[in-house]
């Protein structure tokens, strides 16, 4: 039986309505109006040339409108991510210079310590001692206290009494003696109380401590006149000191006799301790 002409038309549309056959024939439509386009393109005449014109320009400010806000947000990414670069290299800068600057501080102090020690070493008497040199780690100072504590104790046969040094001046001896630390009693302090002599006079007495104040010559006798300007010596009585270690010298201050101490307390960093006379072999 032959087919109707309205049969093949409904066949024809059932076929077009399709989801294959829709997009088949959107992209014949498609190559179709390419096709259009290029040989419209072809055509050189006045209002075609005008029209094409107008349609490029068109599409042309639009991609470049449309691109503004995404180039604009490409240069304000880039412009954060070399701000945070830059931001994170100023605080490595930074902390280099203070790590340099730390390393430099280091250096002086070990360039100053080193100073001292040479210094503390060149000046230790060549008299027949032993002596040993000590760090000052704890400096207790009031106007009632004057001590300090150094870094050696009976780990190096420290014991109480024996003279402390700075250089070749007296400048103290040891009171407290633990395993790893000593306690130094100076020669300001209230209860420092030492036997001294004079020079040249040869006068014997007791140089006492006064806190902060100068200390002062008690105990001596009247016959020998001492007079400001005169050395003072440790005495080496009762065998306490070895003899002839520099203290200071006398000032006659409205007759009464203060010793200006050759070393400047606050100021000390190393110690010598006087550990006695060597052995002989």
């Amino acid at each position: 039986m032959d087919t109707s002409r309205d049969d093949v038309g409904i066949a024809i549309r059932s076929a077009f309505l399709k989801k294959g056959t829709k997009q088949r024939f959107s992209l014949f439509v498609l190559i179709i109006l390419s096709f259009l386009l290029i040989f419209l393109e072809t055509i050189q005449t006045k209002p075609l040339n005008s029209t094409r014109a107008i349609v490029k320009d068109l599409i042309y400010r639009t991609a470049l409108v449309s691109n503004y806000p995404l180039e604009s947000f490409s240069n304000l990414y880039n412009f954060l991510e070399k701000h945070i670069t830059l931001y994170k290299n100023y605080e490595e800068v930074v902390k280099e210079n203070k790590k340099l600057k730390n390393n430099i501080s280091k250096n002086d102090f070990l360039e100053f310590e080193n100073s001292q020690l040479r210094k503390l070493i060149e000046e230790k008497p060549t008299y027949n001692s032993e002596r040993i040199s000590a760090r000052v780690m704890l400096d207790n100072s009031s106007p009632y206290l004057d001590s300090f504590v150094i870094n050696i104790g009976s780990n190096k046969n420290i014991k109480n009494g024996m003279a402390v040094l700075s250089g070749e001046n007296f400048v103290g001896r040891i009171v407290d003696v633990n395993y790893f630390s000593a306690r130094v009693l100076l020669a300001t302090d209230l209860n420092s109380k030492i036997p001294i002599i004079t020079e040249p006079s040869g006068s014997h007495a007791i140089l006492a401590g006064h806190g902060k104040n100068k200390p002062t010559l008690e105990y001596f006798s009247k016959d020998k006149i001492i007079n400001s300007g005169d050395k003072v010596y440790t005495s080496g009585k009762e065998g306490i000191f070895i003899p002839g270690i520099p203290i200071g010298e006398v000032k006659n201050e409205d007759g009464l006799m203060k010793v200006l101490l050759l070393t400047d307390l606050s100021q000390i960093t190393f110690v010598n301790i006087d550990l006695g006379y060597q052995k002989n072999k």
